[in-house]
């Protein structure tokens, strides 16, 4: 860890095309913004511009509700095309009420309408369309990390963010989908605090705090900023990917 954290959202990020490559678009904006890259930076990404460039864009004309579809839309009163498409994200529904349905999505985050956002892409109102999340967050990742190392000559932590709300609290934050080159945990179990005492359950998400505060420069709505570059920790090198912050099911007190 590291007593200081630089936060840097790169202005100059175009919008994001399918089939854009990520890795040259922000090796670009890391110039234009007079920034080299470290080894040891950390690359945060918004998931909506890794799902643009992959294009998991879907059109809702293209959707064919199932009765199990239109019968949670009558609960959640919601499009029953778009509940089609929750439920293909998904392994399990969890919680149904009027305006959210709260998924276990197929990747195993946990959150609502499988992460199927409508808000900051380009749609026609007579033939709207969605944006699902990647197909993998952590293979994505990956690929943008070897793409970074090919453009900027250093191989940096990547990872991929997200907002969501939590279950004891309102608001939304920023957590971790994938992430490539650091473990996301940081387990302390064994350690001893200021008074010597043996920590028992203290493990950090590191993930999911970076993309808390990336996310906080990024903003959540017009600023155009979904590339910020966080300098100063101490990383430990990857040991697992971003399915290690999934809590395990038989851990799961409220399922």
């Amino acid at each position: 860890m590291s007593a200081r954290l630089e936060l840097i959202a790169l202005a100059g990020i175009p919008r994001v095309e399918p089939g854009d490559d990520l890795a040259a678009l922000i090796a670009r904006a890391l110039a234009d913004n007079d920034l080299v890259l470290r080894a040891d930076d950390v690359v945060v990404v918004a998931q909506k511009i890794v799902s643009k460039a992959e294009n998991r864009y879907c059109r809702l004309a293209e959707v064919e509700p199932g009765p199990r579809a239109l019968d949670l839309a009558r609960q959640a009163d919601k499009d029953p095309r778009l509940v089609e498409l929750i439920l293909r994200e998904s392994r399990e529904v969890v919680r149904v009420r009027p305006g959210v349905i709260i998924v276990e999505h197929r990747c195993g985050y946990v959150h609502a309408n499988a992460g199927i956002d409508r808000s900051n892409i380009h749609t026609d109102p007579d033939d709207p369309r969605v944006l699902l999340l990647p197909q993998d967050c952590d293979a994505s990742a990956r690929a943008l990390r070897s793409g970074l190392e090919a453009q900027c000559g250093v191989a940096p932590h990547v990872l991929i963010n997200d907002s969501a709300g939590r279950a004891w609290r309102t608001g939304t934050v920023g957590l971790a989908l994938g992430c490539a080159g650091f473990d996301p945990l940081f387990n302390q179990i064994g350690d001893s605090d200021l008074f010597g005492n043996r920590l028992e359950v203290t493990e950090p998400a590191v993930a999911d705090e970076l993309a808390a505060a990336a996310s906080l420069v990024m903003g959540q709505a017009a600023e155009g900023l979904p590339v910020v570059l966080a300098r100063g920790l101490s990383l430990r090198p990857a040991a697992r990917d971003a399915s290690a912050l999934l809590r395990p099911r038989h851990m799961d007190m409220f399922r």
